[in-house]
């Protein structure tokens, strides 16, 4: 079993990265961020993984159940153990799934750079102004599960390293390579640079998403519900729909996404 150290209180200076997280994550972590669950640490500890783990931190409880998972630890990555009352009152709440790890983001490249090292024929998911947390995973999910090559939001979005996000992206968050810059329209000033076609979903496009042929280099661009794209985006844009049942028209973000990236993709 990967070598464990156990923790006999919740003010060991060891784990200070772990400390009351649930508002932490609301300031920004230092270049770091948290991973927590089963499902996500099985990426977490995957070559599919872009990020280096520091340390994990589990329940004692869980120690032998999760030893074949744990022992794919790197050997510098420290396990801490605790019981559930001090590993509570590290994190300043409940950790029912009694496994968490933080994360380093390193060195980001910019939009301009993963742009510029992606191949002839890339697909690329935009998201614009989409600050809740479970779009934001569930954009990465999809992104992940569909092979898009990667993932763009502007500075209005939420960070797709958010705790939450990553936990609703089942790790693909760290898996789909992304950038978080800038305006829209830098964002599409850039990509249209870069020849890639923009398509921009809403109820009200032109074009019918089973009617689409993909242009080699591509770009899906979604927005958040209810406003979703500004009038000004979508002008520079193709705009597809997804049709749906009469006398309805709406989907949730996410499941759209997946929708039109299912169809685009080389799978």
């Amino acid at each position: 079993m990967t070598r464990l150290v156990s923790l006999a209180t919740p003010d060991d200076p060891r784990i200070d990265a772990y400390r009351v997280i649930k508002e932490r994550d609301l300031v920004g972590r230092g270049g770091r961020f948290i991973v927590e669950g089963r499902t996500v640490l099985d990426v977490a500890l995957s070559p599919r993984n872009r990020f280096a783990l520091e340390s994990l931190l589990i329940a004692e409880s869980r120690a032998e159940a999760l030893a074949p998972l744990l022992a794919q630890a790197p050997e510098h990555v420290p396990v801490y153990t605790a019981s559930q009352a001090i590993l509570d009152g590290i994190t300043g709440f409940h950790i029912h799934r009694g496994l968490l790890g933080v994360g380093l983001r390193g060195q980001e490249a910019s939009a301009a750079a993963l742009l510029a090292g992606l191949p002839e024929r890339a697909l690329v998911v935009v998201a614009l102004g989409i600050t809740n947390h479970d779009n934001v995973g569930g954009i990465m999910r999809n992104a992940a599960a569909f092979g898009a090559d990667a993932a763009l939001f502007d500075f209005a979005s939420c960070d797709p390293l958010y705790r939450k996000a990553i936990r609703v992206s089942v790790g693909g968050s760290l898996v789909v390579p992304f950038a978080r810059e800038g305006s829209a329209e830098a964002l599409l000033d850039l990509l249209a640079t870069n020849g890639f076609e923009l398509l921009a979903f809403s109820p009200s496009g032109t074009t019918m998403l089973k009617q689409l042929v993909r242009a080699p280099r591509t770009a899906l661009m979604v927005g958040a519900e209810g406003p979703g794209l500004s009038a000004a985006i979508m002008a520079r844009a193709r705009t597809v729909r997804i049709p749906m049942a009469g006398g309805f028209d709406s989907l949730n973000v996410a499941t759209a996404a997946g929708i039109a990236l299912h169809h685009l993709a080389d799978i």
